[in-house]
């Protein structure tokens, strides 16, 4: 028997022989039948051998078609995991890639902060060669020192007056040669300038700030004087943290008002330039009163002979271990640096030295133990490019770095007391740490 026939008729369906009905039919876009499917009714087999075998045919492709879509589920299922896993690989892969260069930039870097680090610390070693000798020497004078305590012991509890002023003799003598020694220490070559530490951030682009080297240890008065010109109040402040907190003691209002910011405070008196002038002007705070005033002889002036930034700084007044000095440029030195050393009463020019750099190439410059330290800049990238020694009345280039946190520096002067140079740094009040190289001479005989 024939379980299945298709009549393809055109126009119509053609109606089933007796004993069969119709299974499925389909039709086209117009509704014309193309294909019928008809089967045996089912009361005409339903005893059939073949029947049931049809059914158990049909139930099977049934199940066959529900496991087909579970394994079609399961498969769209699998496949959109290994898709996930896929890309979670990718992503895995990108890390790893991404860790080995981070690991190499890293390893670069932590070499590279290693390098800097051993050339910060190359100019120290001479330094520290020296403080192992400096260290013999101090341990001497503590031997020294523990013997005389000894004898002065022994003198105590045996020995007369005599021998007690003899004592006290060779006491006043160790004292001396401490004192010495520790006066040979105050004056070094420059290594090494640190910093900055910045104190406040007040006032113009360009002004002055300082204490007084000269002053008393418990004398810790600030002055400041805001911008370089068209200015004759001076700001007075108790101590650093007062001036840090902005508590004024006192305000001075000078006679005359100064040009530059180069000026200095050096045993209670204020020494500046007076403004359109070559006259400098000694003024104490104590009386409010000039003390004296004197023209420096050729030096010019008003921004002809200025350091790199102008704002009037020709005439720069500094201090150091040595005493004052008056840093300028004079036509007759082809306006290049003049050193000039100043009697601090009289302000009278004792002696002069002229160098050959040129005024108007320096950034900015000071004096640390004779020698006057010139910078080649007064922006980025600034060195101590050139040093000139007052004792030798010979220079040398040098190439000492700092940072100039701020970038414009329009004030740089060093104070012997603390050991540091003060700086305006556009509108910052800075401090930078010096390192100086010491060179102790010794004989037998001190």
């Amino acid at each position: 028997g024939v379980l299945f026939y298709g009549a393809l008729v055109h126009g119509s369906t053609v109606a089933p022989k007796e004993g069969w009905q119709v299974y499925s039919s389909a039709q086209d876009a117009d509704g014309r039948c193309i294909c019928t499917v008809v089967a045996p009714e089912q009361n005409l087999c339903s005893r059939d051998a073949k029947s049931r075998q049809l059914r158990q045919l049909l139930e099977k492709v049934q199940n066959m078609s529900q496991s087909i879509e579970v394994l079609n589920l399961r498969t769209q299922r699998d496949f959109q995991y290994v898709m996930k896993m896929e890309n979670q690989m990718k992503g895995l892969r990108t890390k790893f890639r991404q860790i080995e260069e981070d690991r190499k930039s890293l390893m670069t870097r932590h070499f590279q902060e290693l390098r800097e680090k051993m050339d910060d610390l190359k100019p120290l070693i001479p330094v520290l060669e020296q403080y192992k000798m400096d260290a013999r020497l101090i341990s001497q004078f503590k031997e020294e020192i523990r013997n005389l305590s000894a004898v002065l012991t022994a003198i105590q509890e045996e020995i007369g007056a005599y021998d007690y002023e003899e004592l006290h003799r060779r006491v006043v003598g160790l004292e001396g040669r401490l004192r010495s020694c520790m006066s040979k220490l105050t004056c070094g070559k420059l290594m090494k300038i640190t910093g900055p530490i910045t104190i406040k951030t007040s006032g113009t682009r360009f002004g002055a700030w300082m204490t007084d080297p000269q002053a008393s240890q418990r004398n810790n008065r600030v002055w400041y004087m805001d911008s370089y010109t068209n200015n004759k109040i001076v700001r007075e402040y108790k101590s650093m943290a007062d001036f840090v907190s902005g508590v004024e003691s006192r305000t001075y209002s000078l006679p005359f008002k100064w040009a530059g910011t180069n000026h200095l405070v050096y045993n209670g008196s204020l020494y500046y330039n007076k403004y359109q002038s070559n006259i400098v002007v000694k003024y104490s705070f104590e009386t409010g009163r000039v003390l004296a005033q004197r023209a420096l002889e050729y030096a010019g002036f008003h921004n002809v002979y200025p350091y790199t930034w102008g704002g009037f700084s020709d005439i720069d007044l500094m201090a150091d271990e040595l005493g004052l000095w008056a840093v300028y440029a004079t036509n007759q030195n082809a306006g290049n640096i003049v050193i000039g050393r100043l009697d601090p009463d009289t302000l009278e020019v004792l002696k002069t030295w002229n160098t050959e750099y040129s005024k108007r190439n320096a950034g900015e410059s000071f004096m640390i133990c004779g020698t006057l330290y010139i910078t080649n800049s007064h922006l980025t990238g600034a060195k101590v490019y050139y040093s000139y020694s007052t004792q030798t009345s010979a220079y040398e280039y040098t190439d000492i770095p700092f940072h100039n946190q701020y970038f414009h520096i329009s004030m740089l002067d060093y104070n012997a007391r603390e050991r540091v140079l003060y700086a305006w740094n556009n509108g910052h009040q800075v401090l930078f740490n010096v390192t100086l190289y010491h060179i102790i001479k010794t004989d037998d005989s001190s």
